[in-house]
């Protein structure tokens, strides 16, 4: 049999070091290009949602008649008072939580749209939950 001696059952101070070094310089080579990436899937989870949420609009719509200035979402949740509960067919979406975008921000109905004239716009205000705003700030708005 060998015996082990003591140098041979670990690593040195300087063998750890390098190591967390070489990890570090990974880490900042690769994390900024996840990070980015984050951002861009929240985007891309919001429009998905968006239109989601502009197809239940539709069904209300479809089912209640036109909708009217200063309504929110949550007609999609709750009969409106000025609608007929014979006509309102909902609930149109499943829960409260399908009404907040990645960020937690509420989305937003827009009626008459500003993008959509004839039309309703659905507007996420992006990660600071505020009109206006570049990257993850930005707004987006659906369909």
């Amino acid at each position: 049999r060998r015996v082990l001696t003591r140098r041979h059952l670990g690593f040195t101070l300087i063998e750890a070091i390098v190591i967390i070094v070489i990890l570090g310089v990974l880490a900042a080579i690769i994390a900024p290009r996840f990070l980015g990436r984050i951002g861009q899937s929240k985007e891309a989870v919001a429009m998905t949602n968006m239109k989601s949420l502009a197809q239940a609009v539709n069904l209300f719509r479809a089912d209640c008649g036109e909708l009217k200035e200063g309504m929110s979402l949550d007609i999609l949740l709750t009969c409106p008072a000025d609608v007929a509960q014979d006509k309102w067919k909902g609930p149109y979406i499943n829960n409260a939580d399908q009404l907040r975008d990645p960020w937690g921000n509420p989305y937003v109905l827009v009626f008459p749209g500003d993008r959509n004239k004839a039309d309703f716009d659905i507007v996420s205000y992006g990660s600071d939950g505020r009109p206006g705003g570049e990257g993850e700030n930005k707004d987006l708005v659906a369909p």
